[in-house]
C-alpha cells in the first residue's frame, strides 16, 4: 500500500511522511552526526523532514509541542518527531534530571498526542561512548531514532 511503511530488516518506507527533528545545540558536534544518521534513515524511507534547533535537551519536548502546534494551524501537521540530543554525565545531579525530564517530557507528548515519537537524545557517561553512539557505522543512534517514529508512522497509518 503506497505511503505506509513497510519494515524489511533495517529498511522502512514511509513515503511522503513529513517528520519533525528537533535538535539540541549542546553537544554539537555529537548531535550534528546524530542529525546525519536520522537524516539519512528518513531519506532513505522516502520520507522528508523539517529540522529544528533550540540550546539543549531539556529545550526539546517545549519546541516539539510549539512546532506541532504551529503545524495544526497552517494545515500541514507533521506525522512524526524525532528527538536529537546528547547528555554527558558530570560531576552534578544535573545529567540525571535533563535525562529523567527531557525523557518522560517527550514520552508524555507522544502518548498525550498519539504521536510517532524517536528519542535520540543520548545519555552517555563519557565523549567517547556519544560518539560511538552517534557514528552512522558503528552505533547510528540517529538512524535508529528515525527509524523508531518512522515504525509508528506506518502502524498509525495502518490502523487508521
Amino acid at each position: 500500500m503506497a505511503g505506509i511503511a513497510e519494515k524489511s530488516g533495517e529498511t522502512v518506507r514511509a513515503t511522503g511522511a513529513h517528520l519533525l527533528v528537533v535538535t539540541a545545540r549542546f553537544n554539537a558536534p555529537i548531535v550534528d552526526c546524530l542529525r546525519t544518521g536520522a537524516l539519512a534513515a528518513i531519506e532513505a524511507a522516502g520520507a522528508r523532514a523539517t529540522v529544528i534547533e533550540v540550546p539543549g535537551s531539556l529545550e526539546i519536548p517545549a519546541a516539539t509541542v510549539i512546532a506541532l502546534d504551529a503545524a495544526e494551524r497552517a494545515g500541514a501537521p507533521y506525522d512524526g518527531v524525532v528527538a536529537l540530543g546528547c547528555v554527558v554525565r558530570g560531576d552534578t545531579y544535573h545529567f540525571e534530571i535533563v535525562s529523567d525530564v527531557s525523557a518522560r517530557a517527550l514520552m508524555d507528548i507522544s502518548v498525550m498526542r498519539a504521536l510517532p515519537l524517536g528519542n535520540g537524545i543520548l545519555t552517555v557517561e563519557n565523549e567517547t561512548q556519544a560518539k560511538i553512539r552517534c557514528d552512522i557505522l558503528q552505533g547510528d543512534k540517529g538512524g535508529e531514532a528515525a527509524l523508531a517514529a518512522l515504525t509508528l508512522v506506518a502502524l498509525k497509518r495502518g490502523l487508521a
